[in-house]
């Protein structure tokens, strides 16, 4: 059944080339993409834009997930896998700095985007695929949409493909908690690695350079990503408690780098670290937008085991101004935590707000979330999330009722 569904997959993505006859159906939708979710946040390097701006990512997902194609999120792909958002994936690759005569490793996670975006930039990208259905339909898409350059198997990631080493880039696109030996080994002297490193709900992404053999790290951004599957990820030093979920860095005190990022929040959007007036101790995040629609919130994820976790009750400081609603209904301040069941499969969510009352003076905030039995993992998602205005946070607490 799976070879015959992969079949079907196909035949509709050969259906789909062959009715545009030349014509690029989604050139429009990838444009606004890249203006507003790519360049809008960052990214600069004009060769990175066009590829991003060119490889049809609604062909990489699930045929009944793209209409999401081109927003600026993780979609499942199967297998507890996910397809990065596109932000992270140009991201990844501007940090690279992808040179025409560049041979790149890229440890996937199954759905072979990344090395399709790779593919226009380089000489060669030698991907290797976690997962052996994923991988096998990964390969078969990239050969059928003709990128002759990237090369395929399905694998260990962390072993690289020695055979084909050294490489100029590697780039990872899942999470171990430290840099894999054998990707150290293959990477050409001179050569950078880009990586997210950490624990499981806490990464940060490095940026490593490699001179005179070692290894020089510079840590960038948070980020989430799917783990590792297999003997790798169950090796962990430090594995999530899910029957004790919590915030981490809820005040605010540690920072990630010089930029003033808040440690363990990842997809900060529009947000600084202030100092003056924290309700407590040195720090709190503020949020602004003047843009109705456009992004500014943080994400944070955790485990949590609804068969043991009843309800989680959230607490935090809250001060606003000048709030007005984004451009639809939903585009309004609030928290939501995103529940995920063992499939990693979205069942539910659970929301306080929407904040519209401006509110001048610190003021304290709960809300008491009942968890869904077959919840494994959660995403807290807070901030104006479309609306416009000023919205700060301080002093984020969790507190647990058991089953």
């Amino acid at each position: 059944m799976p070879r015959l569904l992969l079949l079907v997959c196909l035949l509709l993505i050969w259906a789909d080339r062959t009715h545009a006859q030349g014509r690029d159906l989604f050139a429009e939708t990838r444009a606004r993409m890249v203006s507003e979710h790519i360049a809008a946040e960052g990214v600069t390097n004009a060769r990175v834009l066009e590829s991003m701006r060119t490889v049809p990512r609604h062909l990489f997902v699930r045929p009944d997930l793209r209409k999401y194609a081109y927003l600026d999120q993780a979609l499942d792909i199967g297998f507890k896998q996910t397809i990065s958002p596109p932000f992270i994936v140009a991201y990844m690759t501007e940090m690279l700095e992808p040179q025409p005569t560049d041979r790149v490793l890229e440890i996937g996670t199954g759905s072979g985007y990344q090395a399709a975006v790779l593919s226009s930039l380089v000489q060669d990208v030698y991907t290797i695929e976690i997962v052996e259905p994923l991988g096998k339909r990964s390969g078969d898409l990239l050969k059928l949409l003709g990128y002759k350059n990237v090369h395929t198997r399905v694998g260990d990631g962390y072993l690289g493909w020695p055979e084909e080493a050294p490489f100029d880039k590697i780039i990872v696109t899942c999470s171990p908690e430290d840099v894999p030996g054998p990707l150290t080994e293959q990477l050409k002297e001179g050569g950078r690695m880009i990586i997210p490193l950490g624990e499981r709900y806490q990464q940060v992404f490095h940026l490593l350079e490699k001179k005179n053999g070692q290894l020089e790290k510079t840590r960038l951004v948070p980020t989430l990503f799917v783990p590792m599957t297999g003997k790798m990820e169950q090796l962990r030093d430090v594995l999530p408690d899910g029957s004790s979920p919590r915030i981490v860095n809820g005040g605010f005190e540690s920072t990630v780098n010089e930029e003033g990022l808040a440690e363990g929040w990842h997809y900060q959007r529009r947000s600084q670290l202030l100092t003056d007036g924290a309700k407590e101790g040195l720090q709190y995040i503020q949020f602004e937008n003047d843009v109705p629609g456009r992004t500014a919130h943080m994400l944070q994820g955790m485990a949590i085991d609804g068969s043991k976790v009843e309800r989680l009750n959230i607490s935090w400081y809250l001060k606003s101004s000048n709030i007005r609603q984004g451009s639809g209904a939903s585009e309004q301040p609030a928290l939501i935590l995103h529940f995920f069941n063992s499939r990693r499969l979205p069942i539910g969510t659970s929301v306080a707000g929407p904040w519209l009352a401006d509110e001048p003076e610190w003021k304290r905030m709960s809300h008491a979330v009942i968890v869904p039995r077959d919840a494994r993992e959660a995403i807290l998602q807070v901030g104006l999330n479309g609306a416009t205005g000023t919205l700060a946070f301080d002093g984020f607490e969790t507190h647990i009722i058991a089953r």
